[in-house]
């Protein structure tokens, strides 16, 4: 990309921080990542290797290109250990705690009625005499073994 280009590119991401948004594309290097966010590449590479939810893609030639939720969480994990005081431990927890939360908003019972139940009790029958046969067989394989 042509050096006024990525110049213009890095004016616009200022305007949109400066009025609080990511600009409008799929995907950022980590330049512009880390402009918006006001960090260092580097600390943007370590938190990668700190935050299991910071994963950004990677090109063939090993650019990291970060998606639209990569450059939410950099925020958040920067408002997490810069305003809030969290150590790097704590705002993983944060962030795990987080997802895991986003990703089950309520937990489902585990069998609705008692038919569910009786179900389950004849699978656990039927474990129970697949068990049995192959310990069978394996005394026999055993003994077998043993006169030989």
């Amino acid at each position: 990309m042509p050096r006024a280009q990525r110049l213009r590119d890095a004016q616009k991401a200022k305007t949109h921080l400066e009025q609080g948004a990511i600009p409008e594309k799929v995907y950022f290097r980590i330049g512009e990542v880390s402009e918006l966010a006001q960090t260092e590449p580097y600390v943007l590479r370590y938190w990668e290797t700190e935050f299991p939810t910071l994963r950004p893609s990677k090109t063939p030639s090993g650019q990291r290109l970060y998606r639209r939720k990569d450059v939410q969480t950099v925020f958040e994990i920067k408002r997490l250990l810069y305003e809030e005081g969290f150590t790097i431990e704590g705002a993983r927890k944060q962030l795990a705690g987080t997802a895991r939360d986003a990703k089950t908003p309520e937990q489902k019972p585990l069998f609705s009625d008692a038919s569910d139940v009786s179900g389950l009790r004849s699978v656990e029958r039927e474990l129970q005499s697949i068990l049995t046969m192959l310990s069978r067989q394996n005394r026999v394989t055993r003994d077998k073994g043993g006169d030989q």
